[in-house]
């Protein structure tokens, strides 16, 4: 039953070839059919690609509340306990000794003391000091190292979702053109194994014709050739499909039966190549996000010279110690606040140099926002230009078609009144197969010059698209992690 490959072009029907088509094509092809849109929405919610970048910046989002930290006091308990032995030997004028033994070390010490000028005892034992205590340390001004800490590492997460945006970019582009390959490579297959009926079919006629002495025995050798070389064609043709079928899976994460017919997007194109390179310049993630890196680094060297600035802080602290005395066991209790001010003078000179390293590194961060730019502006030229190459190749391949089918109709009915040989019949026919694979391909390249056009522009996002999937939100994480004081478990219970 003759049936036709779509790529739709707005709201009409483009025919890239009518064609026969009666078998299954490989094992896969029992998958589920999806459209494009389908496969988007696919890769946006399971690309592990995109997954990973999500949670690189969710990991990202925890340098604030690290950074807070230069706010938040710093408290510790200690608690402390061992064991001290003492041993005491005094001699006697006369040569005797005193029994000490049930006296404890303290006293025996004390004892001691009384009969150094009247002779001498020994004695020994143990005792066990021990102590807790609580202290707190509050910084009051570290040189505005804190503060300048918290922006950068705010600048470090919106850079980190602008790269997550361009990923995500770079995720539904690959998508669409693994999809819009899978839908080439089976509209070839069809071409290829249409071609296959039609050269057998030749093959017939010239066989016949040779039973009755019209043509030569090299006629139908010819006939044979093409019908055996367009077998490879097929096989040729159905290796490259499995190849898009899993580079589809890799992409998308789920095979793909026949691909529905493609929508174009021309409708979200920039109406010319100047506002196309200006909204680039404007709101593509790769550009926005070198600028954050930008940010981030002039903010370091502020960082880094708070090193140089006096420091000044409040310290508090509780101890409690228990010690044994000559009456009965002692306790000892002591708090204390001493305000601290600490102003640097030399530190050995790497404070310097971490200012003058962030400085350098500074300036490269700008010059690779230059480059970013750069790259963005020629992705946007080329793309604009792809899809005015791929539109003229269309318009060039459906003329080809037209003319080259008349001129296989002419070539047929003038090898039948012997006017051309079998040899004619055959390239004639080869010239429609090779239009309209030429069709085809133009086609293909044309829809996915439209997305690397989107892409350029840092249109080619779910809500643009209008993906019927649900939007992953960077800012929720941050926010569930920003005030965070205490806790080890991640916002979804790891």
């Amino acid at each position: 039953m003759p049936t036709s490959v779509y790529f739709r072009r707005g709201g009409r029907a483009l025919v890239a070839a009518a064609i026969g088509f009666t078998s299954a094509l490989t094992p896969l092809a029992s998958a589920r059919a999806q459209s494009l849109e389908q496969s988007l929405a696919r890769a946006y919610s399971a690309n592990p690609t995109l997954n990973s970048q999500r949670a690189s910046v969710r990991a990202i989002d925890e340098q604030v509340p690290q950074a807070l930290s230069g706010y938040r006091p710093v408290i510790s308990a200690t608690a402390d306990i061992g064991a001290l032995k003492q041993s005491t030997k005094l001699k006697q004028s006369g040569g005797a000794q005193a029994d000490l033994s049930g006296f404890n070390p303290v006293q025996q010490g004390q004892i001691a003391q009384l009969l150094q000028g009247v002779g001498g005892s020994t004695g020994s034992g143990t005792v066990h000091p021990r102590g807790v205590g609580v202290s707190a340390q509050q910084t009051l001004f570290d040189g505005f190292r804190t503060y300048n800490s918290v922006r950068s590492a705010e600048s470090n997460i919106l850079g980190a979702r602008e790269q997550l945006r361009n990923t995500e970019q770079n995720v539904l582009f690959d998508a669409a053109q693994a999809y819009m390959d899978v839908l080439r490579d089976y509209a070839i297959l069809d071409v290829r194994k249409n071609n296959v009926e039609v050269l057998k079919e030749e093959l017939r006629a010239a066989r016949e014709r040779f039973q009755v002495g019209e043509v030569t025995r090299t006629d139908t050798a010819q006939a044979e050739a093409a019908v055996e070389g367009a077998n490879t064609e097929v096989s040729e043709a159905e290796a490259t499909l499995n190849t898009s079928r899993a580079t589809y899976r890799q992409v998308v994460g789920m095979d793909i039966g026949r691909p529905r017919a493609a929508r174009s997007i021309d409708r979200l194109l920039p109406k010319n190549l100047g506002a196309a390179i200006n909204l680039s310049q404007a709101q593509h993630p790769a550009i926005l996000a070198a600028f954050h890196g930008v940010d981030a680094a002039t903010l370091q060297i502020r960082v880094f010279e708070a090193d140089l600035y006096p420091q000044v802080g409040l310290e508090a602290a509780f101890q409690r110690r228990w010690d044994d005395s000559v009456q009965q066991e002692g306790r000892t209790t002591s708090s204390s606040i001493v305000g601290r001010l600490t102003i640097p003078i030399y530190q050995g000179g790497s404070e310097y140099s971490r200012v003058r390293q962030a400085k350098e590194t500074a300036g490269q961060r700008r010059l690779e926002a230059d480059i970013s730019r750069d790259q963005v502006r020629q992705a946007v030229v080329s793309a604009w230009g792809n899809v005015q190459a791929a539109t003229a190749q269309i318009a060039s391949a459906q003329a080809q078609i037209e003319a080259n089918q008349v001129a296989l109709n002419g070539v047929r009915e003038e090898a039948k009144v012997g006017q051309r040989t079998t040899l004619d019949v055959l390239n004639a026919q080869q010239a429609v197969l090779d239009s309209r694979q030429t069709l085809i391909v133009a086609q293909r390249d044309r829809v996915v010059a439209s997305f690397a056009l989107l892409s350029a522009v840092g249109w080619l996002t779910a809500e643009k698209l209008g993906l019927g999937v649900a939007r992953y939100d960077a800012n929720v994480h941050y926010e569930q992690v920003r005030d965070k004081w205490i806790g080890l478990r991640t916002p979804d219970g790891r």
